[in-house]
């Protein structure tokens, strides 16, 4: 598929839009306003820009004070809404799944007609790309290292739901066990049901694909005035400064990477280390971004997804080879047994009942804040990026297949990547000398990979690799976020000017650096849960909707309408009819198998 016929995103025709798009005259981007190269909707583009531009100015201006005032928003948002963040997520993991097991999820997105337009392995590629590849690579040892409570600083305690005592055998599980659980199933579980709400909506009822759409069945054609710019300038935000926070994660470790193996392993060239340099790393890898982005989702995010992936493969099977092999696929299945075995209760807890006892350096309500109310706000904040992203690739699929392949593989992947990497980094701690976690506790997490690599042979080179593997997964990140508020900013439209793409791209980079200036990680952390809190009441509404979505649908597969169509299109032309449970049409193909399918 090639830039110039590129159909991932458009609308299915024939059955699909006799039948199941809503009576409307209004088109995607039919009111945008198109000037200097520019292809924007008239009310979110402009407000959406200047409420960025202002912020950045603001952070940058308030100099010191901006990380006194981030901390500030980011303990009340911790300490007022910490609650809602967890019930939130555990809803969206019961309704993604109630989607997959029901009879909804013999539904297929775009229609019965609908085929598939990337192969599983390129779908995956780019699903896994841009769904956490920063953050693993970021967290994959130093959570871990965190957790295990070593003793190396206050900070670094086992989590408040374990009783293990720090730097045991006991405490290694308990950190693998909390690291599963931030990465693992509800994160994914988020990202699936704002992906198939999208892919849904804009497939199956050819609106347009921005969030506004999701909210079709309680507005209607509302959805194209206040009611829905107030949705898509949320979802703007909540993208922009999600992806910022993963953004500024990724270049402070690039930072780390470039030094630690230069300096400290090497022994060759010391590169300096904080806001400056990284700023300026953030700067020449967004002209990288900017070059990719303009390439298209074919030339550009596509083969650097799966170039991520390969060299994923490639580093994961380094460190099984050379590291504690037999040690890691232990950390595997016991990591993932105390996962499992503490599901429940590491998904309700909220740290409030005895949330002011001392739990090393924090209390236990504060260490919820800085951990798991985090990460779900991070995750929700970045699910419209990673939600619009899936959706666009996944035409073709059935509600089922979507969700198992978004829920399950990615999240089986990580904690293989999490147990290998974080896996060797208790063994070294335990077992193999140590040295890890004071290397923590002294430099910082982002040094946590690169200390942990340079026990292993070729740590230099190795180091390199990580560094590059991060470099590529800030590309695609930035790739991919670009492509999303595109959408959102020129009213759902599937193919925007390269020029927009550009834009956006550099609009990431500023305020990445404008975060990292104002505040450092604290900053990252308050932009993610402070955007993903209006976010997250947008997703608890949006559950309602796709299942009135999903429902309306199997309404009319189940109808006569639908039915003598699809007989008359069997008495017509030579097709193949396939049924879920003898009855309901789930797919309608050619009698030759379409080329390139699955």
């Amino acid at each position: 598929m090639s830039e110039s016929d590129d159909t991932t995103g458009q609308m299915s025709d024939g059955l699909q839009v006799e039948l199941f798009h809503p009576e409307s005259d209004r088109e995607p981007g039919d009111t945008n306003i198109r000037r200097l190269g520019f292809d924007v909707h008239p009310i979110v583009f402009p407000i959406s820009l200047v409420i960025i531009v202002a912020f950045v100015a603001a952070t940058i201006a308030l100099g010191d004070q901006a990380s006194t005032v981030y901390t500030d928003v980011f303990n009340f948002i911790n300490g007022t809404f910490g609650w809602f963040y967890i019930l939130a997520v555990n809803l969206f993991i019961v309704t993604i799944l109630y989607f997959a097991v029901s009879k909804y999820g013999n539904i297929r997105i775009g229609g019965v007609e609908a085929e598939k337009e990337f192969s599983d392995f390129s779908w995956m590629a780019m699903l896994f790309s841009a769904g956490m590849g920063i953050g693993l690579m970021f967290f994959s040892v130093a959570e871990p290292m965190w957790h295990f409570g070593s003793g190396a600083s206050e900070f670094m305690v086992v989590p408040p739901t374990f009783g293990a005592e720090g730097g045991t055998a006991g405490a290694a599980s308990a950190a693998m066990a909390q690291t599963f659980f931030h990465w693992g199933f509800h994160p994914w579980a988020i990202y699936g049901l704002v992906g198939l709400g999208l892919a849904f909506f804009s497939f199956n009822r050819g609106l347009p694909l921005t969030f506004r759409s999701i909210f079709w069945p309680l507005l209607g054609e509302r959805i194209y005035g206040w009611p829905g710019h107030v949705i898509d300038l949320v979802t703007v935000f909540a993208t922009l400064f999600g992806l910022s926070t993963s953004l500024g994660l990724g270049v402070a470790q690039i930072n780390t990477g470039l030094s630690y193996v230069g300096g400290d392993i090497l022994g060759l060239v010391s590169v300096p280390t904080g806001t400056v340099p990284q700023v300026i790393l953030i700067a020449v890898i967004t002209g990288i971004a900017t070059a990719s982005v303009a390439a298209g989702l074919e030339g550009g995010v596509k083969r650097l997804s799966t170039f991520n992936l390969y060299l994923m493969f490639t580093m994961l099977a380094f460190l099984l080879v050379v590291g504690p092999t037999v040690y890691i696929f232990g950390t595997f299945a016991d990591g993932l047994g105390a996962y499992l075995g503490n599901f429940l209760s590491m998904s309700f807890f909220t740290g409030t009942i005895g949330g002011s006892a001392a739990l090393g350096g924090y209390t236990v309500k504060s260490w919820m804040g800085s951990w798991t109310v985090f990460y779900w706000g991070w995750w929700i904040a970045w699910s419209p990026f990673v939600g619009m992203f899936i959706a666009r690739i996944s035409k073709g699929r059935t509600v089922r297949e979507f969700v198992l392949g978004v829920l399950f593989l990615p999240a089986m992947f990580s904690f293989l990547w999490l147990a290998t990497f974080g896996g060797s980094a208790l063994w070294v701690e335990l077992a193999g000398g140590g040295g890890i976690a004071s290397a923590v506790a002294n430099q910082g997490q982002t040094v946590a990979m690169f200390a942990m690599l340079s026990k292993f042979p070729l740590g230099a080179v190795t180091g390199l690799l990580a560094t590059l593997l991060v470099v590529t997964f800030f590309v695609t990140s930035s790739d991919s976020g670009s492509l999303v508020v595109d959408h959102l900013t020129s009213g759902g439209k599937h193919d925007v000017p390269k020029v927009q793409r550009v834009f956006w791209a550099i609009t990431e980079g500023a305020v990445a650096a404008s975060l990292l200036i104002g505040g450092g990680l604290s900053a990252l952390q308050t932009a993610a849960i402070t955007t993903g809190l209006p976010f997250a009441v947008i997703l608890c509404l949006m559950c309602y909707t796709v299942y009135l979505g999903l429902d309306n649908e199997y309404e009319i597969l189940e109808s006569e309408q639908f039915q003598e169509r699809i007989q008359d299109m069997t008495a017509e032309e030579d097709v193949d009819i396939t049924k879920a449970g003898g009855d309901v049409v789930t797919d309608v193909k050619g009698g030759a198998d379409p080329e390139g399918s699955d």
